[in-house]
C-alpha cells in the first residue's frame, strides 16, 4: 500500500479551470498544443514552515515544442507574471512557491500555445506530525520508532518520513542548533547508525505528503548509544575462578575513553577489580555479587525483562552491596564509581542459569553520570 501511495507522487494534480482572459501573452493561432499533465512537488526543509522551492513537471508529448515558458501569480485575481524558460519538461522555482502556476509551449517559429491547466500550491495538504517518538539505545546506533498516524490517516496522501538529528547537552538538557537530515523512510521506524558511543543526540521526525509538504515536528527525543554484548558466559567462582568475574569498563590505557578492548572484560571472581562475580550458593543457585569498591546492584523492575533493550533508565535507588540471585529473564543494574565524581551504570539480563555458569547480555553507558542504559520513551 505504501508503494502505491509513493507512486502517486507524480500522478496527484490539483488544478483549476482555465480562464484564458487573464493570461499574457495570449496564445497564437497555429501554435503547439497546451502542455498537459502539470504537477508539482515542493521542497521540504525540515522546519514545518514554508517550502524551500517547487518543482513543476508536465508531459513532453509534442515533438514540435522547442521550449516551455512558466508563469506564476501570488494571489487569486492577480495577473500572471513570467518566471522563466526551460527546454526540459520540468522547472524548479527556488524560494517560497507562488500560489498558482501554469506552463505554455513554444515551437521553433516562436508561436506560443494556450496555457496548461493551473496548479494551486495548497499548503493545507500537509500531514499531521507524528504524535509520538520513542528510541532504543544500541551499540553505536539508536533505533527510533514513532506513531504512524500520518500514514494511517490518509495513505494515498503519504509519501515518507524524514528523520532529523542534532547534538544534545546532557547537563543543560538542551538540544543543539546543528539539526541535519539523518535519512528518510516510509516505515514508522529508523536506525541511526555510525554513532559514537556515549555521545547524546536529539532526534525528531516529520511526515511528508506526496506533494512534498512537510509536517510539523514530532516530539523531540534525546538518546545516547552505548556498547553492549549478547550471550556472554560467566562461570560460578566455586566451579572456576578464571572468568567468574566481570568488569563493564576499565580504562587500561588511561586516556579516559571507553575503547573497544576496554569493555566487557572477563575477570577472576577473586579479583578485587571485578565489578561483580558469580557465586554459587550451597543450594545450587547462582548469585551476582558486587566486588569492586563503590559498586552496588539493584534488581530491575518487579517482573522479568523481555529483552536487554527493555532495561531503560538506571533506578534512582534500591542499590546494595549484597548479592542478588541470578534468575533467567530478569534484569539487573549496577551503579559503579567512575573515580571522577560521576557514577557509571551497567545493565545485565540473565538468559540462562546452569550449575557451573550463567549466560547474560550486558550493556554499559560510557557517558559519565548518564543513567540511560537502553531505551528512551
Amino acid at each position: 500500500m505504501r508503494a502505491a501511495a509513493f507512486a502517486a507522487l507524480s500522478a496527484l494534480v490539483f488544478t483549476t479551470a482555465c480562464d484564458t482572459s487573464i493570461y499574457d501573452p495570449y496564445p497564437q493561432d497555429g501554435g503547439p498544443a497546451a502542455p498537459a499533465g502539470l504537477t508539482y512537488l515542493v521542497d521540504p526543509v525540515g522546519t514545518g514552515t514554508a517550502p524551500a522551492g517547487i518543482l513543476l513537471r508536465w508531459a513532453d508529448d509534442d515533438p514540435t515544442v522547442y521550449e516551455w515558458d512558466v508563469y506564476a501569480r501570488d494571489s487569486f485575481g492577480a495577473s500572471f507574471s513570467f518566471r522563466g524558460t526551460t527546454r526540459s519538461p520540468s522547472y524548479h522555482d527556488a524560494g517560497r512557491p507562488f500560489l498558482q502556476y501554469y506552463v505554455t509551449a513554444v515551437d521553433g517559429a516562436g508561436l506560443e500555445s494556450a496555457p496548461s491547466a493551473t496548479v494551486t500550491v495548497d499548503e493545507r495538504l500537509a500531514l499531521a506530525a507524528p504524535a509520538t517518538l520513542a528510541s532504543v539505545s544500541l551499540d553505536g546506533a539508536v533505533a527510533l520508532s514513532w506513531s504512524d498516524n500520518a500514514y494511517t490517516a490518509d495513505p494515498a496522501a503519504f509519501s515518507n518520513y524524514r528523520v532529523y538529528g542534532a547534538g544534545y547537552d546532557l547537563d543543560a538538557g538542551l538540544c543543539g542548533t546543528d539539526w541535519a537530515l539523518e535519512g528518510t523512510t516510509v516505515a514508522p521506524e529508523f536506525v541511526v547508525g555510525a554513532l559514537r558511543n556515549g555521545v547524546p543526540r536529539c532526534y525528531a521526525v516529520t511526515a511528508v505528503s506526496v506533494e512534498g509538504y512537510e509536517s510539523l515536528w514530532s516530539p523531540v527525543k534525546d538518546d545516547t548509544p552505548r556498547p553492549d554484548a549478547r550471550n556472554v558466559l560467566v562461570y560460578a567462582r566455586q566451579a572456576q575462578d578464571a572468568g567468574s568475574g566481570f568488569r563493564f569498563w576499565q580504562d587500561l590505557d588511561g586516556d579516559g575513553r571507553a575503547d573497544a578492548d576496554e569493555l566487557g572484560l572477563p575477570k577472576a571472581g577473586s579479583s578485587l577489580s571485578a565489578d561483580f562475580s558469580v557465586e554459587r550458593d550451597p543450594d545450587g543457585t547462582l548469585w551476582l555479587q558486587p566486588v569492586r569498591s563503590g559498586t552496588t546492584v539493584a534488581v530491575y523492575g518487579a517482573t522479568p525483562s523481555e529483552d536487554l533493550t527493555s532495561i531503560d533508565y538506571a533506578p534512582l535507588g534500591g542499590y546494595a552491596t549484597s548479592a542478588v540471585e541470578a534468575v533467567p529473564g530478569w534484569g539487573y543494574v549496577f551503579e559503579m564509581s567512575g573515580g571522577d565524581g560521576y557514577a557509571r551504570y551497567g545493565a545485565v539480563r540473565v538468559t540462562h542459569v546452569g550449575q557451573d555458569y550463567l549466560i547474560l547480555d550486558w550493556a554499559f553507558q560510557t557517558d559519565p553520570g548518564n543513567p540511560e542504559l537502553v531505551a528512551r520513551r
